[in-house]
């Protein structure tokens, strides 16, 4: 990847920008500052300053005018909506992913698959008053930490799984050391037996979450439905039917793609 870069004119500054593009979109409603943004990229102010005002030219972003704070813009939308006709699976998932929320009455998910990550699509609140607020639309995780992302990679074949993790040999580092490769691989095999993966608070303590995945027509998993909640609704008794529920509605959300493709 890094040679393609050097080879190509003009490279590294899309994938700079392309960085800064989605960590404004993960940023949500409330935006992020400049700081914030260049930090996490790994630039300098003036460079990110610079690429972000390029994108704003092009109405890719927008910048808040009492915040400051940077924030997706208007052509992002126009984008997106034509995209949606190809990739988009919200309108087909969105009421399964409601019927998960109400019969478990905990927080529910669809992310899809994005190259090495995972994107919060939807989020529907359940009933129960206490909730965990670690994923929400736009919120990216890589493979194998988030619960959906966990479900997603457990069912990849082998070879792209082993590719996975000779790309990321920093999640341990990034993640805490749940996430190295050995401890990885023992949940990744785990949720392959069990159907659905299992997240006993690895990215905030005390907040649980469950993923089951979600495969296109060729049996791929391309996206994932999740739950997520307060630790002590995840005890033993309840969690083996959370899961049962959860694989239901993740089978039901498969066929209705596969159906919709043909």
């Amino acid at each position: 990847m890094e040679s393609a870069s050097r080879s190509v004119p003009g490279a590294q500054a899309i994938a700079r920008a392309a960085a800064l593009l989605r960590l404004v979109t993960a940023s949500g409603h409330e935006g992020a500052s400049l700081q914030e943004l260049a930090r996490s990229a790994d630039l300098t102010r003036s460079t990110a300053h610079r690429l972000l005002s390029a994108l704003r030219a092009e109405g890719l972003v927008d910048r808040d005018a009492d915040s400051t704070r940077w924030m997706p813009g208007p052509e992002l939308f126009l984008m997106g909506s034509v995209a949606a006709a190809r990739y988009d699976v919200t309108a087909l998932a969105r009421d399964i992913v409601r019927s998960l929320a109400v019969k478990t009455e905990e927080s529910a998910f669809l992310s899809v698959r994005r190259a090495d990550e995972t994107v919060c699509l939807l989020r529907e609140e359940g009933s129960f008053p206490i909730r965990s607020f670690v994923l929400s639309e736009g919120v990216r995780f890589p493979l194998g930490v988030a619960s959906a992302g966990l479900a997603i990679l457990s069912f990849l074949p082998d070879h792209d799984v082993d590719a996975y993790l000779e790309r990321h040999p920093d999640l341990e580092t990034i993640w805490g050391l749940p996430h190295g490769e050995r401890p990885l691989r023992g949940r990744l095999a785990e949720t392959k037996e069990r159907g659905y993966a299992v997240n006993p608070g690895l990215i905030v303590e005390g907040s649980w979450g469950l993923g089951a995945a979600v495969f296109d027509r060729s049996g791929r998993p391309e996206w994932a439905l999740s739950l997520t909640g307060v630790g002590f609704r995840f005890g033993p008794d309840r969690i083996a039917g959370l899961g049962r529920t959860l694989l239901a509605h993740a089978h039901q959300l498969s066929a209705r793609i596969a159906n919709a493709r043909r």
